[in-house]
């Protein structure tokens, strides 16, 4: 079931995931300190895991703040060519002056500005592509987050064959959700970019950029679905294996394909999206090899690929709230987005830039909210809701705990942490936007434990349906209207004439964020410590 040397040191553990675990058998896991070392060893794995996928993520960084607009071959080509055609009319025009040499002297360094001036919007483009990956991860929560809560609640109850049906069952979900978006997403590629107001150089990037993700997409949904149905047997290392894999593939294909080592075409930018395109293809394909070996007790059976119309509906009642509740975030990120790109590219690229560390946080919230999602529905299963209840404490005392020490390291070294992915002098205007915010953050950061832990547990009890209503207050209701308030000099309100704005820029969107997650934060902690969770039925 779960990897022997947690068996060794976590007896509970081994208990709870047994076929035949019985309540009174978990009462081993009450020994003190056996809860807080199960938690930290269901979370490691995952936390190894996000370290990795996080690395890939500022490696890309790192490369579209490196790279140069065209081939170095093209780029002198054209500074020559620019060089020769201006110093020959300015010698037609004023012959016998100095002026011509003057000119043909300054062409090289002004064809060199337009070149570099291209960097803000790579930077922009990558930030369109953390957006991307968030609309990708809303869409698999429409299958990962019943798969989780049922087989959970079916190990926990020592009815393993239940479990793998729910397993099957995901997977087929998972293919019809990867098709359909393939289907729906790669003709409005371009109007979708455009809808969020990312216009010229930065647009033509970002759509280029989503096209090979979103034409392999029914991977990435295959590989979720079954990581998701692994986490909710008690085997969070697979999750580590296959998208630690990924990781690892993903970091040399990307520079291989950006660069064009070897074999391997010069793709530049693009070549990034298709290095991890490629990864996730690969991982899907090994989620599906581990499910047929039997990995977890978990099994890949054809027969059970059929539609189960019963089992399907019971697994959409939990995971079609959840689904929602993800994309409506994700809907009002993007609209959050789109007033973002009203304030120029240097305001989205110190964005993406903040986004991107703050997500170094995120990894400690997602691998204690997974330890707690897990632990909080075989508990239930199991029929020990009081240990349930105290699995999420101590996933979000670990947790959090880690995520404030990150805060810390955010306000003092935030701009070591912008100069890194912005070295040159033209990218000056997205380290001074940047800083601030990522220095206001900090400040996030217990709040933003509360917010990821206890959502990810609430999850794991089937309890989908409040979270969804909070998630719509506090991204619609506060961060969306707030930004409007923070960013501009004017708020437009139509018949009801303008409101004076703060003109706040960058930051004001950031203070706007930081209030939606102290909102959010608090209602999750609030439903989650009422134990109102305890009776929801999946």
């Amino acid at each position: 079931m779960y990897h022997w040397r947690v068996k060794r040191m976590c007896p509970a553990w081994a208990c709870l995931a047994s076929d035949k675990a019985e309540p009174q058998s978990l009462r081993l896991i009450d020994r003190p300190g056996s809860l807080w070392r199960l938690v930290f060893f269901l979370a490691l794995p995952v936390l190894a895991q996000q370290a990795l996928i996080l690395s890939v993520s500022l490696s890309d960084r790192f490369l579209a703040g490196r790279l140069e607009p065209l081939p170095r071959a093209q780029q002198a080509e054209a500074i020559g060519d620019q060089v020769t055609s201006l110093g020959l009319l300015a010698s037609t025009l004023l012959p016998g002056n100095g002026v011509a040499n003057v000119l043909a002297a300054e062409v090289p360094w002004e064809a060199a500005r337009q070149i570099h001036s291209r960097h803000i919007s790579y930077q922009a483009a990558q930030t369109m592509a953390i957006y991307v990956g968030w609309t990708i991860a809303s869409l698999t929560v429409l299958i990962s987050v019943g798969s989780t809560a049922l087989v959970a609640r079916f190990i926990g109850a020592g009815d393993r064959p239940a479990a793998i049906k729910v397993t099957n069952q995901s997977l087929l979900l998972a293919v019809a959700l990867g098709l359909t978006g393939t289907a729906l997403g790669l003709p409005g590629l371009k109007g979708f970019v455009a809808l969020l107001g990312l216009h010229g150089d930065a647009g033509v990037f970002a759509a280029d950029y989503m096209r090979p993700l979103i034409l392999l997409l029914v991977f990435q949904v295959i590989e979720s679905a079954g990581i998701a149905c692994f986490v909710g047997a008690g085997d969070t290392r697979m999750g580590f294996y296959v998208l630690g894999g990924v990781a690892l593939l993903n970091l040399p294909l990307a520079w291989a394909l950006f660069l064009g080592w070897g074999p391997f075409p010069e793709l530049r930018f693009v070549g990034i999206a298709v290095g991890t395109a490629i990864s996730h293809t690969l991982g899907g394909l090994a989620v599906l090899v581990a499910l047929a070996s039997g990995r977890a007790g978990l099994q890949l059976r054809w027969r059970s690929l059929w539609p189960d119309w019963s089992l399907l509906w019971r697994m959409l009642r939990i995971s079609v709230p959840a689904g929602i509740d993800s994309l409506t975030i994700i809907g009002g990120h993007l609209w959050f987005f789109s007033i973002i790109n009203q304030l120029g590219d240097a305001a989205i690229g110190a964005h993406g830039i903040g986004l991107g560390w703050e997500a170094t946080s995120f990894l400690f919230g997602l691998a204690f909210g997974t330890a707690a999602m897990a632990l909080v529905g075989q508990n239930l299963g199991a029929g020990r809701p009081q240990m349930a209840m105290r699995s999420g404490w101590v996933a979000f005392a670990l947790g959090g705990s880690m995520m404030a020490f990150m805060g810390a390291v955010f306000f003092a070294f935030a701009p070591q942490m912008f100069r890194l992915f912005c070295p040159l002098p033209e990218q000056q205007p997205i380290v001074s936007a940047g800083v601030p915010v990522l220095r206001l953050e900090a400040f996030a950061e217990p709040a933003l434990a509360s917010l990821m832990i206890f959502l990810s547990a609430l999850r794991g009890a089937g309890d989908t349906r409040v979270p969804m209503i909070f998630n719509c207050i506090g991204v619609l209701g506060v961060r969306v209207p707030l930004a409007y308030l923070l960013t501009r000099a004017h708020v437009d309100l139509g018949a009801w004439g303008t409101l004076p704005g703060w003109n706040l820029g960058l930051f004001g969107a950031w203070l706007a964020m930081f209030a939606d997650i102290y909102v959010r934060g608090g209602f999750f902690l609030y439903r989650f410590a009422s134990g109102r969770w305890k009776a929801v039925r999946v």
